[in-house]
């Protein structure tokens, strides 16, 4: 049993305290960093201090590399309908501890109660989704011109793998790439982020409960030693797949990192969707997407609708429609009652949401609601909405990652392009049209990975995840996810 300790927020205590960890998680058991260090664990309504972690660096990353190195010899051979249950297994214990679980996410993280349960939710499916991909790694049988030959293919897991996961998503993220890891028959070295790390750890505790065997799947926990730490993972001969979740910077970083070892990679990078709503959309439906797509998270999502398209002739409506919704926003601590927008997680995301609403009223926007940080403890934005922002505004080429709304109207189909295909990324984008026709259009010339029609929500586990351009490469969940974990061999016979 790891180390614990109950907690409380609101009276709401844990009824499992062993799910809040204190240690890292390295070959099944729970350890300090060698050198005996700890970071704090900040809870963003407040600044309280959650709880200390280990402090890991490089060598504690070693030992986390070797065990899963060791325990791949034997998991690899694991039959697929074994790997399957477990992560059944998995996926149900998340979901009959999905309180305590969704406690412990919105003390690291913000979010309100409601939207962590609805993670954990969404978290849990990938490891289904997982547990029957895993039983579908199929090769192929080709015919061969040479009548002496026979040609087959079979796929196998490419080994240890390290995943480097973000702080918006501490459940999802980790399940996304690991049930598709474990599924494929790979052993995993999980890095969370530094702000939220408590979730990886209590997927830990749930996992070896679940039959994970020991060494299969590690969790290393930093804050100060972030970079040397995923320069470690990157540059070890051992790992032979990263998986990174988190911006084209340090996307761009990692890859040059792996570059001496010839790492297959998966990048879901930076994300700038445009969210397109066109005159003959049922707007009632189009603001409720809008909503989801804005304000999910805090605005803190990936997809986040970041330029926000109205056609000219129902602009005005729009905005006044928005508004009316956005009034209703409760913001608040997680815990709180009817919450729907909780603080931004990271202390530096208040300075760059202001820094955003300053530049695009400087350059000619109008600040309709909103604009400013919340006088009160923690780090609260409060819901914003900017009308007619520019294409000079650093809006336009940076998302926000807060409740920032950012409208402009556009004339035709042939100047809008041009606008939303403009930035380095192109992860998702969204459209509101009751036109088949024009959905088809658009949908074509956009340049990302997945778009939206009338609705705010992209992902789902049984879909392909991921982006284009400078957004990135690979695919998350649908059938394409697990092929990231495996690697073709091809069986060529002679039977003359």
């Amino acid at each position: 049993m790891p180390p614990g300790a109950a907690t409380s927020a609101d009276d709401k205590p844990l009824k499992d305290p062993s799910l809040l960890c204190t240690k890292a998680f390295i070959n099944g058991e729970w350890v300090d960093a060698a050198s005996g260090k700890t970071f704090e664990v900040i809870d963003p309504s407040n600044g309280n201090v959650i709880i200390e972690l280990p402090e890991c660096d490089p060598s504690d990353v070693e030992r986390a590399i070797q065990a899963a190195a060791a325990a791949f010899e034997t998991f690899k051979k694991t039959p697929a309908r074994t790997r399957a249950r477990m992560l059944r297994k998995w996926s149900d214990l998340m979901l009959d501890n999905i309180e305590d679980l969704a406690v412990i996410m919105t003390l690291e993280n913000g979010k309100s109660l409601a939207d962590s349960r609805g993670e954990i939710t969404y978290a849990a499916s990938f490891l289904e989704w997982f547990a029957g991909e895993s039983e579908r790694t199929y090769g192929q049988t080709i015919p061969a011109f040479n009548p002496n030959s026979r040609i087959l293919t079979i796929k196998q897991p490419i080994g240890v793998c390290g995943v480097l996961t973000p702080w918006n998503f501490p459940c999802a993220m980790i399940t996304r790439k690991v049930g598709a890891a474990l599924g494929a028959g790979c052993t995993v070295v999980a890095k969370p982020a530094g702000e939220t790390p408590l979730s990886a750890l209590a997927l830990g505790v749930l996992g070896t409960r679940a039959g994970v065997p020991k060494g299969v799947f590690n969790v290393i926990t930093t804050q100060k030693n972030l970079a040397d730490v995923g320069a470690a993972i990157c540059a070890s001969p051992i790992v032979r797949k990263v998986s990174f979740t988190g911006s084209t910077r340090v996307g761009k970083l990692l890859m040059s990192q792996c570059s001496e070892t010839l790492k297959k990679l998966s990048f879901e990078l930076g994300g700038n969707s445009p969210f397109i709503v066109f005159e003959d959309a049922d707007l009632e439906k189009a603001v409720d997407a809008l909503m989801v797509a804005k304000f999910r998270n805090s605005g803190q999502t990936c997809v986040c609708a970041n330029r926000i398209y109205v056609q000219e002739g129902v602009y005005d409506k729009v905005i006044q429609m928005l508004k009316e919704r956005m009034q209703k926003l409760k913001v608040g601590g997680g815990f709180e009652e009817g919450v729907t927008i909780g603080p931004l997680t990271v202390e530096n995301g208040i300075k760059k949401a202001e820094t955003h609403v300053k530049d695009a009223i400087s350059n000619g926007a109008a600040l309709i609601m909103g604009g400013k940080a919340l006088n009160r403890p923690g780090t609260f934005f409060a819901p914003t909405i900017l009308s007619n922002f520019p294409p000079s505004s650093i809006l336009y080429s940076e998302e926000s990652f807060a409740p920032i709304a950012a409208l402009t109207p556009f004339h035709t189909l042939s100047t809008l392009l041009p606008l939303a295909n403009t930035p380095s990324v192109g992860l998702g984008a969204f459209i509101c049209t009751r036109d088949i026709s024009l959905v088809w259009r658009v949908a074509e010339a956009l340049e990302v990975g997945m778009v939206g029609v009338n609705t705010g929500l992209l992902s789902a586990c049984e879909s392909p995840f991921g982006g284009v351009k400078g957004s990135g490469f690979g695919r998350e969940g649908g059938s394409g996810g697990i092929e990231e974990y495996l690697v073709v061999k091809s069986l060529v016979m002679d039977v003359s």
